[in-house]
């Protein structure tokens, strides 16, 4: 009697030991993950090293083990999350990301030209963007969940649902983390059956979108300047030239990057910890920290680790029955996929400066709440056991 009544609280409803099948969890998943995060928490700690010896003020080791130690118990928390429950309340989880990032032109601070942050007690910052990613995830799943897409009428509710986060965050400015919502969603409606020749009518039309808002001057001068600072560095010349102008942080994750050689210089040996004159080498610019230091071969290593994460989550999603769950468990794998791939293709050049992080490596208490809970809901949802009477359930 005591556990039917402790099933009808509250916390009863939204979290569950029972649901989740403990044999069908994918704990190399939860490992690699781990892994992961200790080996970011190593190459932080090396750079504040580097700046205690050279008596600097920079990395904060003691900062980021305190911010992991608060959000990692999200992870447990998000991995016990009812996935009836998730369904019901999407809407109630989306429209609270909405509500935080309305907050940010009245609370947040101005840092770098843009208000991005909310202040919290004790030193920490909310991000309210990269909450917004999981508050579309989660939406766009249950929006999904009863449509096929077999009209283009079915695509304006998901369509709304992620450009309405991207323009609040658009506003800030941000284009670059609005940006990594739209291979999310193409993800998702990939998945939940939406046809590939409409989806590539939709990217020809964002890519059209951009091609007008850049010929008619709507894009912001700053990333104007960063298009073209980016076309301008494919050229060797251009990017020496400007390396103490608009190139600075471009120029510099590339030599550090070709510093490393084939084994690298040693963990916290590299130029761009002893000079410290790579911008946000602890955050944006981690991937040519650990370039630099584990060299070809050890990042290699590092680069197969994340990419066998990202394939494993979605292995996860394509075994899960329930259309919901495996929805969000394929929103969360290109969560991650997406904010690798930026953050990598900004580091080596590829893509136009732009400031994202690289989950479970970078610093920053939101970043590392977000990718705790994201794979939480990844392992939870897709070992979760709750009868499932939707279509996708009896299909083999």
């Amino acid at each position: 009697m005591a556990a039917n009544s402790s099933q009808r609280t509250p916390g009863g409803r939204l979290f569950s030991w029972r649901h989740v099948n403990w044999m069908h969890v994918d704990w190399h998943v939860l490992l690699l993950g781990l892994c992961l995060l200790g080996l970011g928490l190593l190459f932080v700690s090396a750079m504040d090293a580097a700046d205690r010896e050279l008596g600097r003020d920079g990395v904060n080791f003691a900062s980021q083990l305190r911010k992991v130690t608060v959000t990692l118990p999200f992870l447990g928390l998000a991995l016990l999350l009812r996935p009836r429950w998730l369904r019901k309340n999407a809407s109630w989880v989306y429209g609270l990301s909405l509500v935080f990032l309305l907050l940010v032109p009245i609370f947040g601070e101005m840092r770098n030209n843009a208000r991005r942050w909310i202040p919290l007690p004790g030193g920490f910052d909310l991000q309210p963007s990269e909450l917004a990613k999981l508050g579309v995830i989660v939406m766009l799943a249950r929006v999904l969940y009863t449509s096929r897409l077999s009209r283009w009428s079915d695509w304006l509710r998901p369509a709304a649902v992620a450009l309405v986060p991207m323009a609040l965050v658009a506003l800030q400015p941000d284009l670059g983390t609005a940006m990594t919502i739209v291979p999310v969603t193409l993800g998702m409606l990939y998945v939940a059956g939406g046809s590939g020749r409409r989806i590539a009518a939709l990217v020809g039309s964002c890519v059209l979108a951009f091609t007008l808002a850049y010929q008619f001057d709507l894009i912001r001068d700053y990333q104007m300047r960063r298009v073209q600072t980016w076309v301008d560095s494919m050229a060797a010349e251009s990017l020496i030239a400007d390396r103490n102008g608009t190139a600075f942080h471009t120029y510099h994750a590339r030599v550090a990057i070709g510093n490393g050689g084939w084994f690298g210089r040693g963990l916290g040996r590299g130029v761009a910890n002893e000079a410290a004159v790579l911008p946000e080498r602890d955050c944006d610019s981690i991937f040519a920290v650990i370039a630099e230091e584990a060299g070809f071969v050890g990042t290699a290593g590092l680069l197969a680790l994340y990419a066998l994460m990202i394939v494993l989550l979605l292995k996860s999603a394509s075994g899960v029955r329930e259309r919901f769950s495996r929805l969000v468990v394929t929103g969360l794998a290109l969560y991650f996929a997406s904010h690798f791939f930026v953050n990598i293709g900004v580091n080596l050049g590829l893509i136009p400066m732009t400031g994202l992080t690289l989950p479970l490596f970078s610093t920053g208490g939101s970043s590392m709440f977000t990718s705790f809970v994201a794979l939480g809901l990844a392992l939870g949802l897709a070992a979760q056991r709750e009868a499932a009477l939707d279509g996708d359930a009896f299909r083999e």
